[in-house]
């Protein structure tokens, strides 16, 4: 080893005697740099990675590495010195081992000096250092696998032009094997062995963050053959060609072959084996969740996931075909023979194609493609059908890829979010259609449904209930098998098993007024829940009543409503129930422009009801008949206006009966005057503000701004040439408030590693009352410290006045509510109110109530479980809105609709797919930075870098002035010897 080091370090003192290395290092990261900053454009994309840094790595490797081992063996024939180093007391291969050494310490100093890249980085936004350590751990070992090479043709040559060129051209082609310029010219399978060949495919692998053994042992065979054959060579100048040599000849040779032939195989063999690898990202991008795998776990039935993806297609898509193998081989592994997944090109297979087609709807897509000679359109495959049963979904090129446009004009296409795609299209198969007969054939324990009721304060209209009640429910409980057990009780006799106190302290459950003024009251309320509750004697003990669901009594209370009710709450007692949202917009309206032509309303929601119904059943509502929406588990409100009493009260009353609102209480709306090139807000009449106040959460009529904020494409006037013109320019807009984690409650888990949330418009969100210990309030969103108020709903910016924002700070800066949440026993906002339903009813009546007048006495306290989220803006969810924020933050605004997505599952307590949903989606924003700041960063950057070069050299200069030169032995003296003649 001692001989090894010793060729290193006289391979360094040539280095940097010449200041050749340094020489080098210096090109190498300014190149770097100038990748980072300018061609990437680091802060134009405003993400906390470096990823770009190491796009670039494997071409500047290349010639680091080329121009580093172009001299090393080539120089030495040239000038004739091979001789006596092979002539030295050593082997080729310490001699070797030890100029590979010298290079690779040269390039682990290259890497280093670029490590203020990725600390700057870190210090601007929440740097995944998973994917900076995998970058750099896949430049080792390109960067040794090129130096093996350049070392074996510098051996081939004493030209050392010769062996730069050499090297370059076959490290390119090395490199180019797996690129995507050259696989979309050829198909499938020798794709497949071009990308398993090219070093720049694998190097995209570890860059990613995921350190994979198949990888690691590729580059580790590149540099143990390349070596061999650098010592092979080496040992070849010495042959000669006579017969006494020949049989070492051959030796060698084969053994050369043997051993290529040998790492070829061990390669192959590794191909198959995907679970050889760990995912170092933050949020373990690349590696099934649990969630995931729990999933998979409870199917009772066979699963196919079958990917159509046409070999022949859009070379953008060519690269996202392995990574959709290796998960779907990850999913067959996971479902432990229960899933059967593969990737199938229709083409060239009539029968599949024909089943697509017909079966399950799928159609190619055209995609325009160029060569050298002309352009053209191709139909390509690229959909993924989820089977289940006889149930399926398909999830569509449009569902699977994200495109994201460049700082140099063209786009960059990449999964969206496959395993999230994937495991909520399975999750929606599994239990989206289930029926009350599969609910109960699945529980290991009986369910138990239990009717308290009061017979002799029942209403008259309310007599029969009981009994069909009671029929419906025997007739499930025969049906089910032991797997229902029904019960009926009366809370209010003398020695009840469940008394009124202990009904209202389990499940929060409340008598009923017969009338709106009268004393007495009455009971005719179902709880249904799992495992053991109460026994059918009306014994046992207390259930549990955060996973009970209760059943209020209806205007209609006939057969089929009743069993309705039942088979709906039997439901979202089942794990992974597609919950079901009942949603409130207000009415989409064409707008009429100056000329009379017709326009899209202004307000409208499809991506959020597009990503809703992915996971959900999503059922628009109403309200118009008063009566709280059954069978749905959580109300979203979204820019609530015009609303009648009527519509009120059944919010009201879902609340009351324990279920979740959320409301995106906007006061304001874009009017039509942003479309004429002013910006112009309205306010929202009719809303919930009373009502809201009422719960205990005011929003006032107030914006609220914040320097932390996203720009907002906004008309600027200026004067060119004495002419005032008007264009169109990114403006920091005060009203786009930028959420970070920062203002993020991370305690409930709502945020689910959002990197950000886009509040547009918003109004501060506070809570008024004094609630009583019962109740929990959380503050969900808020603003940076650097927020203020604004009573004026002019959004205009005036730069004359203001010219650093546009806008003027008012009052004191300080930290303002942006969404809140409240939980527990609300009061009706109807109690002591007359009542909608009972005016409407009086309307058509002859004067009085009659006594068969339906059900519609308010319920004027709800159960600790009803749950109230109030967010400042509806706006940020407006399809308008998020398309133009895309145009200049891109996939940022996708985390808007992620913030409600998440508040859903929150609200209904069905939290498996929440961290799921922001895997490998949600981006690592920098820090909300000014142009001098970006300057002053990156000028930083330069310094840093540039600095560890010049203290580098300084330390080289100096370890090479203090070299002592190397003491000769004393020679021996020997005595004369005497020649007797």
């Amino acid at each position: 080893m001692k001989k090894t080091i010793a060729v290193m370090r006289k391979e360094l003192e040539s280095f940097l005697g010449s200041f050749i290395a340094l020489l080098f290092l210096a090109i190498f990261l300014v190149v770097t740099c100038f990748v980072f900053f300018w061609v990437s454009g680091f802060f134009a994309r405003g993400i906390a990675d470096i990823r770009p840094l190491f796009r670039w790595m494997p071409l500047t490797l290349i010639f680091l590495v080329s121009a580093l081992t172009m001299r090393q063996w080539s120089e030495e024939q040239r000038s004739g010195t091979i001789e006596m180093l092979m002539t030295l007391p050593m082997s080729h291969w310490q001699a070797v081992l030890g100029k590979f050494l010298a290079v690779m310490a040269l390039v682990v100093a290259a890497l280093l000096l670029t490590l203020p890249i990725p600390i700057v980085v870190s210090t601007l936004g929440p740097l995944d250092w998973g994917p900076v350590l995998g970058g750099y751990l896949a430049a080792l070992m390109l960067a040794a696998a090129y130096a093996a090479l350049g070392q074996w043709l510098s051996a081939l040559t004493d030209n050392p032009i010769v062996a730069l060129l050499l090297t370059a051209v076959v490290g390119g082609l090395l490199y180019l094997a797996g690129s995507p310029l050259l696989l979309a010219m050829v198909g499938e399978p020798l794709s497949t062995v071009l990308r398993g060949v090219g070093t720049g495919s694998r190097f995209t692998s570890i860059e990613r963050g995921v350190i994979d053994l198949r990888d690691l042992f590729y580059y580790l065979s590149l540099c143990t053959l390349f070596l061999l054959l650098t010592v092979f060579t080496l040992d070849r100048k010495r042959w000669s060609q006579g017969a006494a040599t020949r049989r070492y000849r051959r030796n060698a040779s084969a053994g050369i072959a043997l051993l290529g032939a040998n790492l070829l195989v061990l390669n192959l063999w590794l191909a198959p084996l995907s679970a050889l690898r760990y995912d170092a990202t933050a949020q373990h991008e690349y590696t099934l969740a649990q969630t995931t795998k729990e999933l998979l776990g409870s199917m009772q039935e066979p699963l196919l996931i079958r990917a159509y993806i046409s070999e022949k297609s859009h070379p953008l898509l060519d690269p996202l075909r392995p990574q959709v193998e290796d998960l779907l081989r990850e999913y067959a592994i996971a479902g432990k023979g229960k899933v059967t997944a593969e990737v199938v090109d229709p083409a060239q297979n009539p029968a599949l194609e024909a089943e697509a087609n017909q079966s399950y709807g799928i159609q190619p897509t055209p995609f325009q493609v160029s060569d050298r000679y002309q352009a053209s359109v191709i139909n390509a495959y690229f959909d993924i059908l989820v089977r289940y049963g006889d149930q399926n979904i398909v999830l569509n090129f449009g569902d699977l890829i994200q495109v994201e446009q460049n700082v140099d004009g063209g786009v960059n296409v990449r999964l969206r979010n496959l395993e999230y795609d994937l495991t909520g299209a399975i999750k929606k198969t599994l239990y989206g259609f289930q029926s009350i007969d599969t609910v109960l054939a699945s529980q290991t324990e009986p369910m138990h449904l239990t009717l308290y009721v009061t017979p002799h304060t029942l209403p008259e209209s309310l007599a029969a209930a009981p009994a069909t009640i009671r029929s419906v429910a025997e007739e499930l409980a025969q049906k089910s098998g032991g797997k229902l057990v029904f019960a009926q009780m009366d809370p209010t006799e003398a020695g009840a098993k469940m008394p009124v106190q202990t009904l209202a302290q389990n499940y929060g459950i409340q008598p009923i007024p017969t009338s709106l003024f009268g004393q007495q009251s009455f009971y005719l309320h179902m709880v249904l829940e799992p495992g053991q509750a109460v026994d059918a004697a009306g014994g046992g003990q207390p259930g549990n009543g955060s996973k009970a669901q209760i059943i209020y009594p209806q205007n209609d209370m006939s057969e089929a409503a009743v069993r309705s009710a039942i088979e709906a709450a039997a439901l979202r007692t089942a794990t992974g129930f597609l919950k079901v949202i009942g949603l409130w917009a207000p009415p989409a309206v064409a707008q009429q422009d100056m000329f009379g032509q017709m326009q899209p309303p202004l307000q409208s929601y499809s991506l959020l009801r597009n990503q809703l119904s992915q996971e959900y059943t999503l059922r628009d509502v109403d309200l118009a008949d008063g009566e709280p929406p059954t069978g749905v588990d959580v109300l979203l409100l979204i820019a609530p206006q015009n609303m009648t009493d009527t519509q009120r009260f059944a919010v009201d009353q879902f609340l009351m009966r324990g279920g979740s609102v959320i409301v995106l209480a906007g006061n304001y709306a874009i009017s039509q005057g942003a479309y004429n090139g002013q910006l112009a807000l309205k306010p929202l009449e009719g809303a919930l503000a009373d009502q809201l106040r009422h719960y205990g959460v005011e929003v006032p009529q107030m914006l609220v701004l914040d320097q932390q904020n996203q720009p907002f494409p906004s008309p600027v006037s200026r004067n060119a040439n004495g002419i005032q013109v008007q264009e169109i320019q990114a403006l920091n807009y005060p009203f786009f408030i930028d959420v970070r984690p920062s203002g993020m409650n991370s305690a409930v888990g709502i945020s689910g590693n959002l990197a950000n949330v886009a509040l547009y418009w918003t109004s501060p969100v506070v809570v008024t009352a004094t609630l009583a210990p019962t109740f929990t309030a959380t503050i969900l969103l808020q603003s940076s410290p650097n927020a203020w108020l604004r009573s004026d709903s002019s959004i205009q910016p005036d730069f004359t006045r203001y010219p650093d924002q546009g806008f003027g700070v008012e009052g004191e800066l300080g930290v303002q509510p942006l969404a809140v949440s409240l939980q527990g026993p609300f009061s009706s906002y109807f109690a002591g109110k007359a009542n909608p339903l009972r005016e409407q009813t009086a309307l058509t009546a002859t004067g009085a109530l009659s006594a068969t007048a339906p059900l519609v006495t308010p319920i004027t306290q709800a159960s600790d479980s009803a749950r109230l989220i109030v967010v400042g803006s509806s706006e940020f969810v407006d399809d308008a809105m998020l398309q133009l924020s895309a145009s200049l933050v891109g996939e940022q605004v996708l985390n808007n609709i992620q913030f409600v997505q998440n508040t859903v599952d929150w609200a209904v307590e069905d939290t498996d797919l929440l961290g799921l949903r922001s895997r490998g989606v949600s981006t690592r924003l920098l820090e909300t930075l000014s142009t001098t700041q970006q300057q002053f960063w990156e000028l930083f950057t330069y310094f840093l870098v540039l600095g560890g070069l010049v203290a580098a050299g300084a330390a080289a200069y100096t370890w090479r002035k203090r070299e002592q030169p190397m003491q000769l032995a004393e020679r021996e003296e020997f005595a004369s010897a005497t020649i007797i003649g």
